[in-house]
């Protein structure tokens, strides 16, 4: 599927800050399964360093802006091939050892009521059986509801309260893989909600998992599949945080305002 993608951040800050340094996780995957077009990363008046591929394969830039600053605005604009791969990551290059993804975060750290869902479905049969069983499992136990949960919510409260977002599907999705020692990771991307050939708000995350075999496989929990076609991928990490599209520090003691939009839309053949 040909997908085109325009994602608008906006910062707006009380009182201007000095300058402001981020990093962006903000460029599409290169793999089998999806292959840019074009794609660019936009900020007026900003200095851009070269780009750089971290050990996970994600594409990442520095961005610098000097101050006085009182409004960001951040633009991206895409387009990208997408293949239906089943979730599997195929031929995507990094150097991170799976095992590493074993690794608890504040946001991914099993409660005792993880661990035994996580044991209610060991043992249904191959790990890719495990995973797809845990994926349902989690799926069933938080209802997709937005406005509940927060950033900071972990993957042991939003199992608790029943309800969460994409965000706390993959958390606890993550969270319950590495209770039985299957390496599992946290991927944040876009999504084309429907087929109807409209734009759609569609920041979206998801969990991986890797299985012996097969390699990183993806799974929504939040909408009960493995990406496919309607999915493009950037980034990955051990939670939310370490995959954030968006991280950085500013200069200056003021508060700030973040406005989001996100819209996939397929392009005219």
């Amino acid at each position: 599927m040909h997908l085109k993608i325009e994602h608008q951040s906006k910062y707006r800050f009380e009182e201007p800050i000095r300058y402001v340094v981020q990093s962006h996780r903000l460029y599409a995957s290169n793999f089998e399964g999806q292959s840019v077009v074009a794609w660019d990363v936009a900020v007026e008046g900003a200095i851009f360093g070269q780009y750089f591929t971290d050990s996970a394969g994600d594409q990442v830039r520095t961005m610098t802006l000097q101050g006085p600053v009182d409004e960001i605005a951040i633009s991206v604009t895409g387009e990208v091939i997408t293949t239906d791969l089943s979730g599997v990551l195929r031929n995507h290059v990094e150097r991170v050892p799976p095992l590493a993804y074993l690794r608890a975060t504040t946001l991914t750290k099993a409660d005792n009521a993880i661990a035994e869902l996580a044991r209610s479905v060991s043992g249904t049969g191959s790990q890719l059986d495990t995973a797809h069983a845990l994926s349902t499992a989690i799926s069933e136990a938080i209802t997709y509801t937005p406005g509940v949960t927060y950033s900071h919510t972990s993957a042991a409260e939003a199992l608790d309260q029943g309800q969460g977002v994409c965000q706390d599907h993959a958390h606890a999705l993550i969270a319950a893989a590495r209770t039985l020692d299957l390496p599992a990771r946290y991927v944040s991307g876009y999504l084309y909600a429907t087929a109807d050939g409209k734009q759609h708000e569609a920041g979206h995350a998801w969990a991986e998992i890797h299985v012996d075999g097969f390699g990183w496989i993806g799974f929504d929990a939040a909408n009960a599949c493995c990406p496919d076609e309607n999915y493009v991928r950037l980034g990955s990490g051990l939670d939310a945080n370490h995959a954030a599209p968006i991280r950085g520090v500013t200069h200056g003691l003021s508060e700030a305002e973040l406005e989001v939009t996100v819209a996939v839309a397929a392009a005219q053949q």
